[in-house]
C-alpha cells in the first residue's frame, strides 16, 4: 500500500467522520477548529474567502464562482465536500487537485497534535485546506460548508461575502426540524459588516436571514429578485437556474467591493465550469445508447428537480438505479419517484448505506417495482443489460451511490487507457 493510501486510511478510520458515521461525527461547537487554526498560525486569514452554505446547490454554486474568478486570472482555492472518486477533489487550486505529497507531509507533521486533541476528519481536512491555500498563495478561496453553517468547521473565516443558496429539510437530526431552525444554522455564516447573498426566497426562511443580517449590520442581497439571467452555464440541470442567479448576484457584490471581474470572465467562467474545476455528478451524462445520467440530488427538493428533468427526456423505458443512506426520510423522497420506471435498488458502499432489501420493501409501499442488488456496480450492470439503446438509465438517490458509480467509470477509463 502506498503512503498516500495509508494516510487516507488513517484519516478515514481512526477519527469521527460524518460521511461514514453520520450523527456521531457531528460536533456542536468550533472549539477544536479554533484551536487548530491557532496551532497552525491562522492560515484561514491568508486568502479572501467566499463562504457558501445551503441545503442544495452549494457545490455547484461554489464551482461556478471558482471558475469565474479563475477566468479573471486569479489563483483560486476551492474547498468542497464530500468527494465522489478521490479525496483530493475536496481541495483544488485552479481546478488542480490537492498534491498527494502535501497531504502525506501535513498529516505526518501534525499527527501527534491531531491525536492529542481528538480532532475529527472534517476538522483536520479544513485545516489541511487552509494550510494548502496559504502555502500556494491563493488570491481567493471559495469555501463550501460541510453541514449547516454556524457550527461548521469552515466557519472560522471572515469572508468577503457569505452566500446562502436555499433551505430545505435535510440533516434534521443536527440542524433542526423546521425550516426557520435550519435557516438559523445556515445563517451562522453571516458576518459582521459583510455582505450576504440569499439565493432563493421562502416565506419561512427569509425573515430569519433579514433579522440576522440586520443584527450583524450585514447588507443583504436578494439573488431571487434578479431579472432573467442571460448566461449559458456548462453545468446542466433545471435546478441550476437558481444557482446561476445566486452566482451572478454574488459577482455583482464582489464587483461592488472593487474586485475586478469582467463580463468576459463571467461568460467564460460559466461556460467552462466543468472544464475549469472538474465538477462531477450534477445531471452528468456518462454515456449514450443507452444514455446514462447521474445526479447527487438526495433530498426532497433535489430529487424533485431531477425527476422533473428526467421526465422531459426522450426514452422508451426509464431505468433507475437508486440507493440511500440509513438516516434518509424515505417518506419524503419515494413518493416523488416515477411509478412507471424500472428500479434497481442498491446500497452505497459506506457503513451508513441503507440495506437494498429494506429500501426495496419500502419502495413497494409507493408502487415502485424492481430488483435489489447488494452493490451499485451490480445494479448498474443489470440496468445496462436490461436497457435497449433508446432507453435512459438514471443513477442517484445518494451522493454515495453516484460516488460508487463514478469510481467504477473512472477505473474502466483507466483500464482502457493502459
Amino acid at each position: 500500500m502506498n503512503k498516500y493510501q495509508e494516510t487516507l486510511d488513517w484519516l478515514y478510520n481512526q477519527l469521527p467522520m460524518y460521511q461514514k458515521q453520520g450523527a456521531k461525527a457531528y460536533k456542536k461547537d468550533l472549539t477544536n477548529t479554533v484551536l487548530l487554526m491557532e496551532y497552525l498560525g491562522h492560515p484561514e486569514k491568508n486568502s479572501k474567502a467566499i463562504h457558501v452554505a445551503g441545503t442544495n446547490g452549494k457545490g455547484s454554486t461554489s464551482h461556478m464562482l471558482a471558475s469565474i474568478l479563475q477566468e479573471q486570472g486569479y489563483k483560486v482555492g476551492l474547498y468542497t465536500s464530500p468527494h465522489l472518486v478521490d479525496f483530493k477533489e475536496r481541495i483544488k487550486i485552479n481546478g488542480e487537485e490537492l498534491s498527494e505529497q502535501f497531504l502525506i507531509d501535513f498529516v505526518a507533521k501534525h499527527k501527534v497534535f491531531f491525536e492529542n486533541n481528538s480532532l475529527s476528519f472534517f476538522e483536520m481536512t479544513v485545516g489541511l485546506a487552509f494550510e494548502y491555500f496559504k502555502e500556494r498563495q491563493t488570491d481567493y478561496v471559495v469555501l463550501e460548508t460541510g453541514l449547516g453553517g454556524r457550527l461548521d468547521s469552515t466557519n472560522v473565516v471572515d469572508p468577503v461575502v457569505a452566500v446562502i443558496t436555499n433551505i430545505g429539510l435535510d440533516h434534521t437530526q443536527f440542524l433542526g426540524t423546521t425550516l426557520p431552525e435550519i435557516a438559523t444554522e445556515k445563517a451562522g455564516i453571516i458576518k459582521q459588516n459583510k455582505p450576504v447573498v440569499i439565493g432563493e426566497y421562502h416565506t419561512e426562511t427569509f425573515p430569519v436571514f433579514e433579522k440576522i443580517a440586520q443584527l450583524k449590520n450585514a447588507f443583504l442581497h436578494k439573488a431571487f429578485d434578479l431579472e432573467q439571467v442571460n448566461y449559458v452555464c456548462e453545468v446542466k440541470g433545471f435546478y441550476q437556474k437558481h444557482n446561476l442567479k445566486t452566482v451572478v448576484q454574488t459577482i455583482f457584490v464582489l464587483r461592488s467591493l472593487g474586485i475586478q471581474i469582467s463580463e468576459k470572465a463571467m461568460k467564460n467562467g460559466l461556460a467552462k465550469v466543468i472544464q475549469n474545476t472538474g465538477l462531477m455528478g450534477r445531471y452528468q451524462q456518462t454515456q449514450t445508447n443507452p444514455k446514462v445520467i447521474c445526479d447527487t440530488g438526495h433530498n426532497k427538493e433535489g430529487v424533485s428537480q431531477v425527476v422533473a428533468q428526467l421526465l422531459t427526456e426522450s426514452y422508451e423505458v426509464l431505468h433507475i438505479v437508486f440507493g440511500v443512506v440509513d438516516d434518509k426520510d424515505l417518506s419524503s423522497v419515494l413518493p416523488i419517484l416515477p411509478k412507471e420506471a424500472k428500479y434497481y435498488f442498491t446500497k452505497p458502499s459506506i457503513a451508513r448505506g441503507l440495506s437494498e432489501k429494506i429500501l426495496s420493501e419500502e419502495a413497494k409501499k409507493y408502487q415502485l417495482q424492481g430488483e435489489a442488488f447488494f452493490s451499485v456496480e451490480n445494479a448498474i450492470l443489470r440496468a445496462l443489460n436490461c436497457a435497449n439503446p433508446k432507453d435512459l438509465v438514471f443513477v442517484g438517490g445518494s451522493t454515495f451511490v453516484v460516488a460508487d458509480y463514478l469510481t467504477k467509470v473512472k477505473s474502466l477509463e483507466n483500464q482502457s487507457n493502459n
